[in-house]
């Protein structure tokens, strides 16, 4: 059966205090409606209708997309109302209704829901609260049958005793949305349409309301403020964390390990505390992270070690590769076969060859550097002229001398030597040693100078 979203994402959340629309405020580095729009595409849907009111410029820009429509709602006057401004986009046969607010709703969940939608039934998600103030609540008949949802204002002292809460999220036949919502009213408490109306509507049409509940109630935990934002961001880590030790990665302390992005994991991969996850990263078998990395779109293959507070971006490190303790790789850093990166070195849009070495306090950019290519300590890549960038290309075997500057575009041959603190601008043939410092006087008699003596007050 087709399937039409709607998400509804127009509401202001005064209570983030916030210049931010609330539904664009992050989990996991993504905003919440960013959560959302992900688990609708999986759903493989006709169309996704996005209703956006306040910040609807802000939120159609960060989340514009060819399969995404954007509806504005000028006025919050409740979800029924947010609904119908979506009403003539919806042709399907299924209509599914979500929130923008509500970022760990998973698409499982949202499966079993659907399957229980036809033309005579239509199906509510519902959690079991132990304190579910300020949740609908589910009335249901002596037969178990659901009768209607009442709003936590307007329910009464029996009413608020049931612990059964109505999550909002709802799928109804596409074939009579639009005559329920053209029946809501606006006589409650809060002088709004509201979605919830519908199901007493349809079992008065005598349609079956049919309920689906989520394995965790945290996936229908909606934010209004920021600490709901931080514990969905909380729970959602958790959620990870879980995952990637069930496919065989050890971390060392699952609640202090962030995941914002996708990332893909071999085996007996060791993650220890304080470590981020941004982008894409592939990790695969036998890798080890040290504390206080952040790796971010990037590879690291079989065996390769990142070391404490390091912090790598756009980086690939190959088979046995090591960089860090403090060790920056910037995007197109590559490392070779067991090519070693050491403390406080930088990388940027530079290969180092298989046994490659970049020991400490050196900065490499714009480079190609050969196998078993060793770089002394101090030394730079002199890659930018204020303008342009250019490219230094050192072959196999290269040494290079402690504080060494490489003025770039330069190339150095095979088995090529640089003198410790030189400078060199012209290219350097194979085997061959280059100098380029001024050349050493020693001062016979010298003195140092004395501190002058304090002249005395009188």
């Amino acid at each position: 059966m087709s399937l039409d979203i709607v998400i509804l994402a127009a509401g202001q959340g005064t209570r983030m205090r916030s210049a931010l629309p609330k539904v664009l405020h992050p989990v996991a580095g993504k905003s919440m409606l960013g959560h959302v729009i992900e688990t609708a595409r999986a759903l493989q849907p006709e169309s996704i209708q996005v209703v956006i009111g306040h910040g609807a410029e802000q939120v159609r820009e960060r989340l514009a997309g060819d399969d995404l429509s954007f509806v504005i709602q000028a006025e919050q006057l409740g979800t029924g109302h947010a609904v119908a401004q979506a009403l003539p986009n919806l042709s399907a046969e299924r209509v599914l209704i979500l929130y923008g607010d509500v970022p760990l709703i998973e698409a499982e969940t949202l499966q079993r829901l659907l399957q229980k939608v036809g033309s005579e039934q239509l199906a509510l998600l519902t959690v079991e609260l132990d304190d579910p103030s300020g949740y609908g609540r589910i009335v249901r008949d002596e037969r178990g049958e659901v009768q209607a949802i009442v709003e936590h204002k307007d329910a009464s002292a029996e009413q608020r005793t049931i612990r059964e809460g109505n999550t909002g999220i709802l799928a109804v036949p596409g074939s009579r949305i639009g005559e329920w919502l053209g029946r809501l009213s606006n006589s409650n408490a809060q002088g709004e349409y509201y979605l919830t109306d519908v199901i007493a509507m349809a079992v008065a049409d005598g349609l079956r309301v049919a309920t689906e509940q989520p394995q965790d109630a945290m996936e229908v935990q909606g934010a209004n403020d920021r600490i709901q934002l931080a514990e969905l961001e909380r729970h959602y880590q958790r959620r990870a964390a879980c995952r990637l030790m069930a496919h065989g990665v050890t971390l060392r302390d699952p609640a202090r390990f962030d995941l914002r992005g996708e990332v893909s994991v071999g085996r007996d991969v060791l993650i220890d505390v304080n470590v981020i996850l941004e982008g894409s990263v592939v990790i695969e078998d036998g890798v080890s992270i040290g504390p206080n990395c952040v790796i971010k779109d990037s590879t690291l293959r079989k065996g390769a070690i990142v070391k404490a507070n390091s912090h790598l971006e756009g980086a690939e490190l190959g088979e046995g590769a090591d960089c860090g303790p403090f060790a920056r790789l910037r995007p197109g850093s590559v490392l070779g076969t067991k090519a070693h990166v050491g403390n406080f070195v930088e990388l940027k849009n530079a290969t180092l060859g298989d046994g490659a070495k970049a020991g400490h306090l050196s900065y490499l950019g714009d480079a190609e550097i050969g196998a078993r290519t060793n770089i002394g300590a101090g030394t730079i890549t002199c890659n930018y002229d204020g303008a342009n960038k250019f490219k230094t290309v050192m072959g196999e075997d290269v040494f290079i001398g402690s504080n060494s500057s490489l003025v770039a575009p330069l190339s150095l041959g095979d088995g090529a030597t640089t003198g410790a603190g030189s400078t060199i601008t012209d290219d350097v043939p194979a085997h061959t040693l280059a100098l380029g410092r001024g050349r050493q006087r020693n001062i016979e008699g010298w003195q140092r100078p004395t501190k002058a003596a304090a002249s005395r007050k009188p």
